[in-house]
C-alpha cells in the first residue's frame, strides 16, 4: 500500500544543505509546430495541432509530502519543514547519523510538529556543534493532524454504478490485516468506472501516474494511483487503485458529496480492478483506519469482514 510515511535525510555539515523536493514527471510531451520545428515539454501549448502531439511515458516516483530544509542562524541551525500538501501533516525529525562522537544540539530530538496545507513549520534547532560532527537527519512525514477528532457521519457510495459488490470488507485477510487499511472496502468496479466523492472535503493529494499491477507486495506495494480527500473534521477519504490518469481533481480543490473525482482502475497490488475506499486519522504518526457508516441505495449498507 502507499499510505504509510516517507522518510527522506538531509546531512548538516560545515554549511547548511536543503534536501530538495523528489522530482514528479510522468510523462514527456513532444509535438511539431506549424513551422515543422519539434518541442519537448512537460504539457501541451493550447496552439499545438493535437493530431501531432506525441506522449513519451516516464517512470516517475511518488510526490514528496513534504522537504526538510536546514537554514543557518548565526551559531544554530533551523530544521523547517515544508509541507507539500494541501492538508495538515505531521513530521518526525530525528538523527539517522553521527560522526565523530554525541551530538549536542539546544533542542532534544526526535521532534515533531503539525504543518498546516501548503505551510511550513520550524521543527527543531541545533548547535553548531553538531554540524562539525557531521550530523545526518532525517525526516518522516505523514498525512493528516493527530489532533483531529472524526464525526459520525453517513457517507455515500463512492461509485456510479447500478450494482454494488464488496470484493474485501473490514479485516480481509489480502491487504486488510494492519491498521492502515483494517477498516477499508474493496469495491468491484469496472476500470473507467466514475469514483464519486463520499463527502464534502479539500483534495489534498493526488497520484495518477502509476500504470502497473500486480500481485508483487515488493514491486507494487508501495505504489497506487489515488486520490486523498480531508474533511473539515481532519479524518481523511483514500480513493485508491484509480487507473492511470484517473484522478479528474486537483490538489487544493474542495469537492461536493456526489461530485466525480476520478476514474476507478487496477492500479498497484490488486488481484483485479477494484475501487479501495477507507477512512483514515493520524494517531500520531500513525496513520490508522476507521470504521464508517455508509448508505447505499436501499439504505445503510452492511459491511462484514473477508474475504
Amino acid at each position: 500500500m502507499v499510505w504509510g510515511p516517507r522518510a527522506l535525510a538531509v546531512s548538516l555539515c560545515v554549511a547548511a544543505l536543503a534536501a530538495a523536493p523528489q522530482a514528479h514527471a510522468a510523462k514527456i510531451y513532444r509535438w511539431t509546430d506549424r513551422s515543422g520545428i519539434t518541442h519537448y515539454g512537460d504539457h501541451v501549448p493550447d496552439a499545438a495541432p493535437p493530431s501531432e502531439v506525441k506522449v513519451i511515458p516516464v517512470h516517475s516516483e511518488p510526490g514528496a509530502i513534504a522537504r526538510l530544509r536546514i537554514e543557518s542562524d548565526g551559531s544554530r541551525y533551523l530544521a523547517w519543514a515544508d509541507n507539500n500538501l494541501s492538508g495538515p501533516i505531521e513530521v518526525k525529525v530525528d538523527y539517522s547519523q553521527s560522526y565523530g562522537g554525541g551530538v549536542g544540539g539546544t533542542s532534544t530530538l526526535p521532534a515533531r510538529a503539525t504543518v498546516a496545507a501548503r505551510a511550513s513549520a520550524l521543527v527543531a534547532v541545533l548547535s553548531s556543534e553538531d554540524s562539525g560532527r557531521g550530523v545526518e537527519l532525517q525526516m518522516e512525514s505523514l498525512p493528516g493532524d493527530p489532533s483531529a477528532r472524526p464525526r459520525n457521519v453517513d457517507y455515500l457510495l463512492p461509485l456510479r454504478q447500478n450494482n454494488f459488490r464488496i470484493d474485501q470488507g473490514y479485516g480481509g485477510q489480502f491487504s486488510h490485516s494492519d491498521p492502515e487499511n483494517r477498516y477499508a472496502v474493496d469495491f468491484a468496479a469496472e476500470i473507467g468506472t466514475p469514483v464519486l466523492a463520499a463527502r464534502e472535503g479539500v483534495v489534498m493529494q493526488v497520484e495518477s501516474d502509476f500504470d502497473k499491477a500486480g500481485l508483487n507486495r515488493e514491486r507494487y506495494g508501495g505504489r497506487a494511483n489515488f486520490v486523498r480527500i480531508v474533511h473539515d473534521d481532519g479524518s481523511m477519504a483514500l480513493y485508491a487503485h484509480l487507473k492511470a490518469d484517473g484522478a479528474l481533481v486537483r490538489v487544493g480543490q474542495r469537492v461536493r458529496a456526489g461530485q466525480q473525482i476520478g476514474l476507478s482502475g487496477n492500479t498497484g497490488f490488486t488481484t483485479g480492478p477494484h475501487l479501495h475506499f477507507a477512512i483514515q486519522v493520524n494517531r500520531g504518526m500513525r496513520l490508522e483506519s476507521i470504521p464508517f457508516r455508509m448508505n447505499g441505495r436501499a439504505g445503510p449498507l452492511r459491511i462484514s469482514g473477508g474475504p
